[in-house]
């Protein structure tokens, strides 16, 4: 009975066997499929997340670059502004002295240039390199200084007319601030009167003279206000600067334009003025 018991035993323990070993190998095979496909995921998640990221630096790229195309302008800009200036010439001193300032009179008149590339120092407003014109100066002094003139004696008239060519370039301009640096060659004409009575002027000397004057700028433009859009155009500007007299308009004279200049009061800005009418025209179109 035993023995025939043997056999049957044998058989059952090779079943019980095999089907262990069928388990295991099911059991390893899912495991590698729940490793591939927990590889997958991680790698689908990780190509998606690389993927997001790239998409939104590529928008944040091309967001910015169409920022830095709108604030910067593509075409030049007009711009004109008045002028004036307390000059200390050599030959207008006191009794004791001391300079005393001249007040010239002018106006100018020019462009802004677009920067060509990217600058820091230069940010909000409108957006520009440097501006290049020309301006126009005149002066009508009276010189209570006789023996200015050679062969003269006499208390003389003065009367310049001067026109320059300018180039000022921004050294910093961020929103309501701007620092400049004006450079301006000049060609002016000078006339000098004794006034014998008020009904007669005799013409004494005159010549010409060439300037050439250095200097730093800086303005103040008052903020926009939505319910007054004109105090906008307006601001505050201030101007340091020394002229050198290249060419003496009477050489055998005493008479030297050369000394400092200064300008310091309320300024108009007309590239402010016409860009809101250029904004109100694009707005007036996006509304019809």
């Amino acid at each position: 009975m035993m023995t025939k018991l043997l056999p049957a035993v044998a058989v059952i323990k090779c079943i019980n066997v095999m089907k262990t070993m069928r388990l295991l190998w099911s059991s390893r095979y899912i495991g590698c499929l729940l490793g591939l496909l927990v590889s997958s995921l991680t790698f689908g998640q990780t190509k998606v997340s690389i993927n997001e990221e790239t998409r939104l630096k590529e928008s944040a790229i091309h967001q910015k670059t169409d920022t830095l195309q709108s604030e910067m302008p593509k075409s030049l800009t007009f711009t004109a502004s008045t002028d004036q200036r307390f000059t200390f010439f050599n030959d207008t001193r006191t009794e004791d002295n001391r300079r005393t300032p001249v007040s010239v009179y002018g106006v100018r008149a020019g462009f802004l240039f677009p920067p060509s590339h990217r600058r820091a120092n230069l940010k909000g407003g409108r957006m520009a390199s440097f501006k290049a014109g020309a301006g126009f100066y005149f002066v009508n002094q009276s010189l209570n200084q006789p023996g200015l003139l050679p062969n003269s004696s006499e208390s003389v008239t003065r009367r310049l007319r001067m026109a320059t060519l300018y180039y000022e370039r921004y050294l910093f301009r961020q929103k309501a601030f701007e620092i400049s640096m004006p450079l301006e060659l000049g060609y002016g004409h000078s006339r000098y009167e004794r006034n014998d009575d008020v009904s007669e002027k005799h013409e004494l000397a005159r010549g010409v003279f060439i300037p050439l004057g250095v200097g730093v700028s800086g303005a103040y433009h008052f903020p926009r206000v939505r319910w007054l859009p004109p105090l906008h155009w307006f601001g505050i500007n201030m101007l340091v600067g020394y002229r050198f007299v290249l060419k003496k308009d009477i050489p055998e004279s005493q008479i030297n334009y050369t000394g400092l200049y200064l300008s310091v009061g309320p300024s108009f800005f007309l590239e402010n003025l016409t860009a809101d009418i250029k904004r109100w025209g694009q707005k007036r179109k996006r509304n019809k």
